[in-house]
């Protein structure tokens, strides 16, 4: 199997930029909490609300929340990834499986009908972009300054 071969440098670019999306799709996620809430206020019973909004807040709460060191570990992680360490290959290449999965599962479970939402889009746009970064970055190779390729091919 072939491998995208990049440069060390341009690898932990691209993947300290998909954890920093990471964590503005944290903040996306946690802005959009109240927006959520509202909408659930205003479209259900006040019986129905008061039932639906717990959950719905502790979710969106979780998650958003969740994002920020899972972004974080991957901006922590990318050099010594671009370095071959199996430790921050294990994070980067986890994180990219596991967020590649987000645009397809949320297409499969919520068709395009909230594609009309800006906050709704701008998440959607932030998982794909992270997604096809990160897969790129995390199982590419590196090149080193002498053209080597592996572990011992870095920049420094």
């Amino acid at each position: 199997m072939r491998s995208l071969i990049m440069s060390a440098s341009t690898r932990v670019r691209l993947l300290r930029g998909s954890g920093v999306l990471l964590i503005l799709l944290g903040i996306v996620h946690l802005a959009a909490t109240s927006h959520i809430a509202a909408l659930i206020r205003h479209s259900a019973s006040p019986a129905a609300a008061d039932q639906l909004t717990p959950p719905m807040l502790l979710n969106h709460i979780l998650v958003g929340l969740l994002l920020f060191p899972l972004g974080f570990l991957t901006v922590y992680a990318a050099p010594s990834s671009a370095a071959g360490l199996a430790w921050a290959q294990a994070i980067v290449r986890t994180t990219a499986l596991t967020v590649a999965t987000l645009p397809v599962t949320l297409l499969a479970l919520m068709g395009v009908r909230y594609f009309d939402a800006p906050l709704f889009v701008l998440g959607a746009a932030l998982v794909v972009a992270a997604a096809t970064t990160l897969l790129v970055a995390a199982f590419s190779r590196s090149r080193g300054k002498n053209g080597t390729t592996g572990p011992d091919a870095t920049n420094a």
